[in-house]
């Protein structure tokens, strides 16, 4: 897998821009991606904060992950552009059939490829050798530019996964 989503975030928006990470519940298939980019293109070009327009970016990342990005430097988001973003992602789980809002399913890199598990079943994966604290996560809980493009995919021993974790694993040795 390519990880050089860090090209594809604009070099003029400033560290400190808003993120919102959206996971979908499954991957998209490349004609639904592509009707995705399009809508978030349309979405992007028509943001505005209280009449101004806001200086954003959205974008189907993996085929699992919409990110935006607001620069807050050039004009700072309401509550009401916020949801409109908001609005066209449950647009997207309508259109879709997918479930963008899951917070309980966590998404890790498995051979190559995106893998969804349930936070409830993070100990279980890890005795059984499915993940472990090496493991790429993506923490989709980050919110400004920088720690995107630094702490969104780490290994799960460096995110908040860690303190969850159980130590089963250094006990099967």
């Amino acid at each position: 897998m390519n990880f050089n989503y860090r090209e594809t975030i604009p070099a003029n928006f400033h560290d400190s821009s808003r993120v919102w990470i959206y996971q979908a519940s499954r991957l998209f298939t490349i004609p639904e991606a592509l009707h995705i980019e399009d809508m978030l293109k349309s979405f992007v070009t028509n943001w505005n904060s209280h009449g101004t327009p806001v200086k954003g970016y959205a974008n189907l990342l993996f085929g699992q992950f919409i990110v935006i990005i607001a620069d807050e430097t050039a004009t700072s988001v309401s509550g009401c552009s916020t949801d409109s973003s908001v609005r066209v992602i449950k647009q997207i789980e309508e259109q879709f059939g997918v479930n963008m809002f899951d917070r309980q399913m966590l998404a890790f890199l498995v051979k190559d490829k995106v893998q969804m598990l349930p936070v409830a079943q993070i100990n279980y994966a890890i005795e059984n050798g499915y993940i472990s604290r090496d493991s790429l996560y993506f923490n989709n809980l980050v919110s400004a530019k920088k720690e995107l493009l630094e702490k969104w995919i780490v290994p799960v021993k460096e995110s908040w996964l860690a303190s969850r974790i159980t130590h089963a694993e250094d006990h099967a040795s």
